[in-house]
């Protein structure tokens, strides 16, 4: 098998998702591209020589409905023979492309290829590809009757679970805008970022972060779920997931490049990391966010590492009742367990995320030395990705 490594890794500015957002007036395809050429042109890359272009895109209708991945290679210019997929797990997709980037190294079916995630939930709304439909089907309802619930109702039932206060959520979304704010001004995210050129100028720094986030605005903000059609399933529920304790509609993307070991040596390019083991793992549809919990079991156990040996955790802010309910699991001691932010504050553009969490991820350990990270998502369905990133300088 040939050993996969990560030769660089790359992230577009996160923007708010919303009309008005920084990134709102670039079509998705445009700033997967911006991201790609930033890749290929830092790490001196011969575009034509890469196997395959791997995307995780969510909202496959409307603008990225036609393999994003593929569009935006070629509205970057870059040769038609190289192929593109679209890779669709949830929250997770974007991780999955990285996964399956890493896997199809070690098989021999690639020796250059990046994994990539893109998503404009300004332009492609949420639930755009599915509006109007029944995903379920009569079978899924009728076993889980009277029917899975959102996710912002299966966020409640997990704080409802772990005994989350509306008051240790909102703290922990205050920490997350803290920490994220204070890598901003530290220049921990330079590396990371690649600036957005918009009609408007160039976007080159986070639009998701607020400094200035404090426990008592966020106590302000009104649960958001209590009033929904499915509250009266759960009369007993003390209503506590808010806007403000949730992550950001967001709109980014983010890529890395993968080769096997030998290419890299061949081409002289220094690995910055490679990943370890991963592992996916299905859990509980209805409470639908506690996915990740089993899948760092198995992970761990695949790969022989425990908690002891991870400098830090990325666990995904989908919203603060996931990270806190993980953390209550496993017992990571806060200054581990998201230390840059998370999305929160950084927000959560839903393809790209796992590829922008194990980008920051990289960043981090290499900053502080660190040689092995923990990156966990939830998705929805009750799913979960987990993996063991490696910091190659830290050897």
């Amino acid at each position: 098998m040939s050993a996969a490594v990560i030769v660089d890794a790359v992230r577009s500015p996160m923007g708010r998702g919303k009309p008005g957002g920084a990134l709102a007036g670039v079509h998705p395809v445009g700033l997967l591209a911006q991201v790609l050429t930033a890749l290929v042109e830092r790490t001196g890359l011969d575009p034509g020589t890469v196997d395959d272009v791997l995307v995780g895109c969510v909202g496959q209708a409307g603008e990225q409905s036609a393999t994003p991945g593929r569009q935006a290679w070629l509205a970057a210019g870059f040769p038609e023979h190289v192929p593109s997929v679209t890779i669709e797990r949830k929250c997770g997709s974007g991780q999955q492309a990285l996964d399956f980037a890493v896997q199809g190294v070690a098989a021999g079916a690639y020796d250059i290829v990046i994994a990539a995630g893109v998503e404009s939930m300004s332009r492609v709304p949420m639930g755009s590809a599915r509006m109007g439909a029944d995903p379920f089907g009569p079978d899924v309802l009728a076993r889980y009757a009277p029917g899975p619930v959102p996710q912002g109702v299966a966020a409640e039932l997990v704080a409802d679970k772990w005994g989350l206060t509306r008051e240790a959520l909102d703290a922990y979304a205050v920490r997350s805008h803290t920490r994220a704010a204070h890598a901003a001004a530290s220049g921990a995210f330079d590396r990371e970022i690649m600036p957005i050129t918009t009609a408007d100028g160039v976007v080159s720094a986070d639009e998701t972060i607020r400094p200035g986030s404090t426990a008592e605005r966020l106590a302000a903000l009104p649960p958001a779920f209590a009033g929904s059609e499915h509250a009266a399933r759960f009369p007993s529920l003390d209503w506590k997931i808010t806007a403000g304790n949730s992550s950001q509609l967001t709109d980014g993307a983010a890529a890395m490049l993968v080769m096997s070991e030998e290419r890299a040596t061949a081409l002289g390019r220094t690995p910055r990391g490679r990943v370890v083991a991963s592992a996916v793992r299905g859990d509980d549809p209805v409470l639908m966010l506690t996915g990740p919990i089993p899948a760092t079991r198995r992970l761990l156990r695949r790969c022989g590492l425990s908690l002891d040996d991870v400098a830090a955790a990325e666990v995904n802010e989908a919203f603060a009742c996931v990270p806190l309910a993980w953390q209550a699991e496993f017992g990571l001691d806060d200054d581990r367990l998201n230390p840059r932010g998370g999305a929160i504050a950084l927000g959560h553009p839903l393809g790209a995320s796992g590829i922008r969490l194990a980008t920051t991820l990289l960043g981090f350990l290499e900053d502080t030395g660190g040689r092995y990270g923990l990156q966990t998502m939830c998705e929805a369905g009750g799913m979960a990705n987990a993996l063991i990133l490696e910091n190659l300088g830290a050897r």
